[in-house]
């Protein structure tokens, strides 16, 4: 059973943590990541870098900003990855970035890295599902890397279950149709509706949450729609402050 199938069997709601490579300093991933852990944090959410995050609020525009100043590469990440693998053998790692990260690294050689570190999935919000069945699923099967697709509230049921057949992880539930970030305290009932829609589907593949989770009710109310919440700005808000430990512990006492 890989990491991923042993992760979405546990009888609790996950909290997965996006978490910037290089920020807010060069080599902070490791440590970081390790912090996480310790405070029971499920899943692990790199994102590498980019000049042009299509995705991203302004906070993790801003920490790609800094980490891209500070050197970071993805010869880097890889590395970092590694290290963090040496104490951590059972949480899922994920890779967030865009197709040209991909492709400027040379799509198998960038798979073939992600295999050596141990990763386990990736997330690319720019990479359609029908370019990857032609192009790149084979691929990511040969290095043992899964694939997980975003879901916003304008995906039509029949694109949603076209990316549950293609994905093979979880199913990344947009909570609107923006960009990362936000400072409501609690999900619309709007957005409760389209949880609640996508729940009754009974899809194959484990849901979480994302974009715009900031607070304790939120998680809460993830998990009650989906298998668990994706955290990312506050987090990194968090970090900014040097408040991630508290921050972190508090969400995790809150997740059990």
């Amino acid at each position: 059973m890989n990491r991923i199938t042993a992760t979405f069997l546990k009888q609790k709601s996950l909290l997965n943590i996006f978490i910037t490579a290089g920020y807010p300093a060069l080599d902070s991933l490791p440590t970081l990541a390790s912090q996480l852990f310790e405070h029971g944090v499920d899943i692990l959410e790199v994102g590498m870098p980019y000049s042009d995050p299509l995705a991203d609020g302004p906070v993790i525009q801003e920490t790609s900003s800094l980490a891209l100043q500070n050197g970071i590469t993805l010869q880097r990440i890889f590395e970092q990855v590694k290290l963090i693998r040496q104490t951590e053998k059972d949480a899922p790692i994920f890779l967030m970035g865009y197709l040209n990260q991909l492709l400027q690294f040379g799509p198998e050689a960038f798979c073939k890295a992600c295999a050596e570190a141990e990763v386990d999935g990736l997330i690319i919000p720019d990479l359609p599902y029908e370019i990857y069945q032609e192009k790149y699923q084979s691929l990511l099967k040969t290095y043992g890397l899964a694939i997980s697709f975003l879901v916003t509230p304008r995906t039509n049921d029949l694109r949603i279950k076209a990316l549950d057949q293609a994905c093979n992880s979880f199913l990344y539930i947009v909570s609107d149709n923006s960009i990362t970030g936000g400072s409501k305290d609690q999900f619309s009932s709007s957005q409760l509706a389209y949880f609640k829609r996508i729940n009754s589907m009974k899809l194959k593949n484990p849901t979480m949450i994302g974009f715009g989770i900031s607070s304790k009710k939120m998680l809460k109310q993830a998990g009650n729609y989906a298998n668990g919440a994706i955290i990312g700005t506050a987090y990194l808000e968090s970090v900014k402050r040097g408040e991630q430990s508290n921050f972190i512990k508090e969400l995790t006492q809150q997740n059990l």
